[in-house]
Formats: C-alpha cells, structure tokens, sequence
C-alpha cells in the first residue's frame, strides 16, 4: 500500500496528510523573522521537573521516590550518581520516570565531583507530607535545587544557591502518597477495543494531583482459549494522598470502563499495598499455567484486593498486580517475578 500526500499552498494554510487511508489534519507555518532573531529565555540554567512523587509503604519505614523528568539525559545522570547514596537501595528508569525505592531516614552524602557529584541525603516522613534533601555539586547542585523545587506538585522548598563550581543543597515537601494498582483484563471482543489502549487512556484522564498516574504494564499471561488474540492483561499504578482521593478515582474508573469495555467478562480489581508481594506465586502461575476463577476470587480476598467487576477477566486482572512499574520485564512470557530486595544493591 503507498504513501499519498496533498499539500496546498501557502503553508500558513491547514493541509491533509492521507496515510493508509486515514486523514489527518495538520496545521503548519513557516518560521517568523522573530524565531530566527534570536532566543530569550527567562532561566536559562533551570529544566524543571515534571513531577516529584513520594509513595510510602504503612509503616513509613519505606519509601520510593519518582521523579517526572522533562530531560530525560539529566534524569540518566542523576540515576547513575544517586544510585550511590546510602538510603538508596535500588534505582531504575522506566521511561522518562527515574525511581528511587529507598529506606527513610538521614545519611551523610560524600560528595566526589565526577564520580558521586549528587544524591539524596535525607527522606522523612511528616504525617501527610514527605521532606526529600538533595544535595549536588556544580550542575548537578543545580538539580538539586532549582530544578526539583520548581516541580509540578511540590508544596514548598528550600534551596541555597547553586551553579559553577558550587555544593548547593535543597529540600523540597511533596505529599505523601499510598500507592494503588488497578487490574484489568478482558475489556476487548473478537472485533473490536484492546485493554492496554482504554486502560491508558483512562488513566490519563483521572491523572490529577490528588491521584498521580504512575505507571503502566502488559502483562504476559499463559494464552488459555478464551483470549482474543494475545493474551495479555494490564496494570495501572496511581500514587493517591488520601481514601477520598482513592475512593474519587475508583469510581471514575470503574464507570469508564464499563462504559467503553467491549465484553461481558471484563475483570477489574483493586490492592492498596506497596509491594503486592502477597500475589507473587499466584502471578507465576497464571504466566505459566491455566488457573480458575474460583482460584482467582480465593486468592484475592486472602490478599486484600478488591473485586470490582468480577467477569473472567478477573484471572488476568489480579496476575497483572505485582507488575506494576516493570513493563520491560512483564511482556516476557513466563518470566517469574522475585522479590523485592530490601537490601542495597549496585
């Protein structure tokens, strides 16, 4: 099949863009003598944030910061200086997401330029707010600073100055965050919908500050004979500061879903846990081996996971749990999910 393109002159005018049949509009201009002047920028040593987030097991004793990037290569160089700092016990990317599972408490940084130029030295837990210090040489004490205080969500800071050759430090207080994963599986027909493209889109229209979007996975299942095609199910990750927040969100959710789902056996469950560990051994099994619903619906109220549509999607949903924020990992077939280490790793 080609590639048709019409383009009507001048260009200030919208035009069609046909690709395999489907017509989009798109406006284009030509550059203005303004844009080609020169560049003024208003903080030129500053790339804020998208968003800092603080999800907090029960007891406080836990914590794993994700942090939103706008740059993601000054994301990457943060990764591989904070992962070096004591409280910090593992530290990943996932997208442009850098996450930070750590223990709450104070350190002492030894800051090295080059080799541990940034990190964050202390994460304390104060009822419903969470205080992060950062601490940075140079630019990455611009990071600390500026960049992070400046972040959608944070509710106040406090930094020193920052740039050349100085140490800066800065703190900043976020909310504190209980995380919620959703599952969801059996939402497609044999003719229509895919559950990884609803559930997304869903989220990202709950997404609000009060309940952050975190994260979303595919799930690999074993391909029983109900599936439509793939098998696959998925989990969401939401980071909510409160049950009025929770409550807020699953309700929304769940009227979206059944108003767009495109089957009766539509499965969707809901666990408020930091780790969903519980579910490890049951989520191996469904990657690996046909389970029952009944045996699905046991192991959900053993764990605490609420059952909000209960078709047979049910199965996928509560397997797709534990998932949450390793999508690279979640797409292999029969990949076993471990867990989580609570000691520092490299």
């Amino acid at each position: 099949m080609g590639f048709r393109q019409t383009i009507i002159l001048p260009l200030s005018i919208p035009f069609k863009k046909e690709v395999f049949g489907i017509t989009k509009h798109i406006n284009a201009c030509a550059l203005d003598n303004r844009q080609t002047e020169e560049v003024n920028l208003d903080d030129p040593y500053t790339v804020p944030y998208r968003g800092i987030y603080a999800v907090c097991d029960a007891k406080n004793e836990y914590a794993e910061i994700i942090e939103h990037s706008n740059c993601y290569s000054g994301a990457a160089w943060s990764l591989y200086h904070y992962a070096k700092s004591p409280l910090i016990l593992k530290a990943r990317s996932t997208g442009n997401m850098i996450r930070y599972f750590m223990k709450t408490g104070t350190s002492n940084l030894e800051l090295k330029p080059s080799v541990a130029a940034a990190g964050i030295e202390s994460v304390i837990v104060q009822g419903d707010e969470v205080e992060i210090t950062y601490a940075g040489l140079g630019g990455g004490g611009v990071g600390a600073t500026r960049c992070r205080a400046f972040a959608d969500g944070v509710l106040h800071y406090r930094i020193s100055e920052s740039g050349g050759e100085r140490c800066a430090k800065g703190t900043v207080v976020v909310p504190r965050r209980d995380r919620i994963l959703i599952g969801i599986d059996d939402t497609d027909s044999k003719d229509v919908g895919a559950t990884w493209t609803l559930t997304h889109n869903i989220a990202r229209q709950l997404d609000c500050q009060e309940s952050v979007y975190l994260s979303h996975s595919l799930v690999q299942l074993f391909p029983v004979p109900e599936k439509t095609q793939n098998c696959m199910s998925t989990v969401l990750e939401f980071g909510c500061v409160d049950d009025k927040a929770k409550s807020k969100l699953l309700s929304s959710f769940k009227k979206a879903l059944e108003k767009y789902s495109a089957s009766k056996e539509t499965g969707l469950v809901v666990l408020s846990d930091f780790y969903a560990k519980g579910l490890y051994s049951y989520s191996n099994r469904c990657r690996t081996e046909r389970v029952l619903k009944e045996d699905s619906l046991r192991c959900a109220e053993e764990n605490n996971v609420e059952v909000l549509l209960d078709g047979n999607g049910v199965i996928g949903a509560l397997a797709s749990l534990p998932w949450f924020g390793r999508p690279e990992e979640s797409i292999i077939p029969g990949t076993e999910i471990k867990p989580m280490c609570m000691e520092k790793t490299s």
